[in-house]
C-alpha cells in the first residue's frame, strides 16, 4: 500500500533532523493515515479509506464525504477515491429527473 491519502493526495515529504551542533541528516516526514469507514450520504453505503487525520477534519467540516469528493480534483484522488466521486455524481444527476 502507498503512503498517500485517498482524498487529498498527500504523501510524505522530505526534510532533516537538525542536531544541536546543526549537522542535517536527511529524513522523510510520513503523512498521519488511517483507515476509516466513511458514510456516503446520496449512496447509502460506507466506503473504507486510508485517509490523513486532517483530510478527516475536512469531510466534518464541509459536511460529508460527497460533499468533499465533489470539490476534490480529479488529479489528487486515488481510483477508490475517484470510482465513489463518479457514482456520486450519477446519483446526484439521477435525482432531480425523478
Amino acid at each position: 500500500m502507498s503512503r498517500r491519502c485517498e482524498i487529498t493526495g498527500v504523501g510524505p515529504m522530505v526534510g532533516h533532523n537538525v542536531s544541536h551542533s546543526n549537522i542535517k541528516t536527511k529524513r522523510r516526514f510520513m503523512p498521519n493515515l488511517t483507515a476509516l469507514t466513511l458514510m456516503s450520504d446520496s449512496l447509502g453505503q460506507a466506503f473504507t479509506l486510508r485517509i490523513t487525520n486532517a483530510a478527516l477534519r475536512t469531510v466534518d467540516a464541509k459536511g460529508g464525504l460527497d460533499a468533499v469528493l465533489l470539490k476534490a480534483k480529479d488529479e489528487v484522488l486515488s481510483a477508490k477515491a475517484l470510482k465513489i466521486k463518479r457514482q456520486v455524481k450519477a446519483k446526484l444527476a439521477e435525482q432531480p429527473a425523478a
